[in-house]
Parts: structure tokens; sequence; C-alpha cells
């Protein structure tokens, strides 16, 4: 598979829909996945989604706002831990444990202070307030080979205006999932985002 830096936010997923939607991501050719804390029995979903797909996708959690949730996180298999702040506690005892860091930022006091604690990359949240403009002025500081995620007003619309401002990657959430989609509404959705990810990251 395609090595894409698009992380599927699933907020409001529940156990029973885990499997066979990250088998609809997958087959689409998204194999980063995240489950925000804030969904309906987070744990369970994601060793649903560890327990069948471990092997050939990146599970992980997103609003992660303690180290404790990242040992229970740990525990069960997860391989990735997303925030919406940056939190040194959180970013360290996620490495610690060898899952990958993504801390939310948006400044660069908060974009320096997450990689200085081992972040493996950064997710400008949100997205669409810092905008294309804000990340190529914050990249002409960042250190070389620094990853960032645009989170938040993120899409297919624009991701050729982040994309010329350098950004690396994406999470996509309610673009790609809301409570209530069907199996084939994602497989449209993700169909699209990635069409439009391989056209714009050529």
């Amino acid at each position: 598979m395609k090595n894409r830096k698009i992380i599927a936010i699933l907020r409001g997923i529940t156990p029973d829909e885990a499997v066979p939607i990250t088998e609809a991501l997958l087959e689409a050719g998204i194999d980063r996945i995240e489950v925000p804390l804030n969904s309906p029995d987070p744990f369970t979903s994601i060793k649903r989604m560890v327990d069948a797909f471990g092997q050939t996708a990146v599970i992980g959690a997103g609003t992660v706002l303690s180290p404790d949730d990242v040992q229970r996180l740990h525990r069960i298999g997860a391989g990735m831990v997303v925030s919406p702040d940056c939190n040194p506690r959180v970013i360290v005892a996620t490495k610690q444990l060898g899952l990958q860091s993504y801390p939310g930022v948006m400044t660069p006091t908060e974009c320096f202070t997450a990689l200085r604690n081992g972040a493996d990359g950064l997710k400008l949240f949100p997205g669409s307030l810092i905008g294309p403009d804000g990340l190529k002025a914050i990249k002409a500081v960042l250190p070389e080979g620094t990853e960032t995620y645009a989170v938040g007003g993120a899409g297919p619309a624009n991701f050729a205006d982040w994309f010329a401002a350098g950004v690396d990657g994406f999470g996509i959430g309610s673009a790609l999932y809301k409570p209530g989609a069907t199996v084939d509404d994602i497989t449209a959705r993700a169909q699209d985002i990635v069409a439009a990810y391989d056209e714009g990251s050529t």
C-alpha cells in the first residue's frame, strides 16, 4: 500500500462498526486510523481494530489527554496517540511505551515544545485557523524533516493549497465519517480523499 499520510478520525464510531469500517478504509488506501476517546466505548473499538488489522494498519486514539490513557492504549496494542493539545506528559509517556505521538499544536512555541519532548509529528489544529499561510510561516523555523498534519478544515477541496505550503499529511474527520454513515458512504468518501491526496502529493 502506498504510504499516504492520511489519518482517518472516526469520532463517534461504535465497536460494532469498528471492523467493517476499518476494512473499507484499508481497501480505499487509508491505513492510519484514530478513534477519539470521546466516542462510545473507544477502547473496545480500538482493540477490535488492532486484533483484526494491527499488522497492516496503524490504529490509535485521538483526544488523548492523560498518561493513564496512553498506558491503557499500549496494553490493548494501539500504535498511535493523537491529542488536541501539546501536553509534554502525554508525549513522553507515549514515546516511553513505543507509540507514535501526534500532539495538537497551533503556535511555534507549542511546535517546539512538542518536538523537544519527542513528538513524531505535529497536528496543526485547528487547521482552518492556521491555514496554509500560517503553516508556511511556521515551517520556515521548524527543523528540517518535521512532519506536519493539517486537521480541522482540511479536505480534498484545499489539499493542493496545503501541499503548496509544505504540509505532509492530513487528519480527516467529518468529511470522512459521521455517526450513522454507512460503509458504502465511507468507502466513496475515502476513495475521493485518496484520489485528491495522490493528485496533490505528486
